[in-house]
């Protein structure tokens, strides 16, 4: 009798291996950074965009480096506690590894540091599960900034529309989101079909560590 495909069995031992492995690089690139870098800034990501963060990891390519995510693997790296900090005060630095989050270590003078994130964000276009801060509604009539091709997929996502002379049209009232809303795939499909960005890539700085200074929390 043939054995079933079922019965395979798929040894996870190399998978773990990696996982592990794979950790390891991270704390000891982590560890490597506090000895090399004179800085440490914690900070946090509103509508985390890879290719904003990418932008920012090529301007501060020559004199700094940036961790994120795996917020435990981080804090093993620095230390949880004053018994196994890899230098003094940064298992303070670990207890702020909370959310999205991460470790920029940096050479770069702080004032600098600060100014260029203070004036860095981008607008884009909120994507479904992110809370909006504000009220976007459309007016009974017509709809000219779409062309009446689009009007299937505007029913598709519950807009009340039809077509009148080649035109799309609302045949009432529509409300997209209000304030506080935790947007839906369709909310956020309709808000991108009328180019409203509701979204604001932005990097906030939490803490600042330095070896003779000590940990600042902004």
């Amino acid at each position: 009798m043939p054995k079933s495909r079922r019965d395979k069995e798929i040894s996870l031992t190399q998978v773990k291996k990696k996982t592990r492995e794979h950790k390891d690089n991270i704390i000891s690139e982590i560890q490597d950074a506090v000895d090399k870098y004179q800085n440490v800034f914690v900070y946090s990501i509103d509508a985390m965009r890879s290719t904003k963060m990418t932008e920012i990891r090529q301007h501060f390519k020559t004199n700094s480096r940036f961790f994120f995510g795996k917020n435990n693997v981080m804090a093993v790296a620095l230390g949880r506690d004053s018994a196994t900090e890899k230098a003094d005060g940064l298992h303070k630095v670990s207890q702020l590894l909370k959310g999205q989050c991460g470790l920029m270590f940096t050479n770069e003078d702080v004032k600098s540091i600060k100014k260029y994130f203070k004036d860095f964000s981008d607008s884009d276009y909120a994507r479904a599960g992110q809370e909006v801060d504000q009220d976007i509604s459309l007016p009974e009539g017509p709809l000219p900034q779409f062309p009446f091709s689009v009007e299937p997929q505007l029913r598709k996502l519950g807009l009340p529309t039809k077509l009148e002379k080649g035109n799309v049209e609302l045949i009432q009232d529509f409300e997209v989101c209000k304030a506080g809303d935790k947007l839906t795939p369709e909310q956020a499909k309709i808000l991108k079909l009328l180019d409203q960005k509701l979204s604001t890539f932005r990097v906030n700085l939490v803490a600042h560590w330095n070896a003779k200074k000590g940990l600042t929390l902004y």
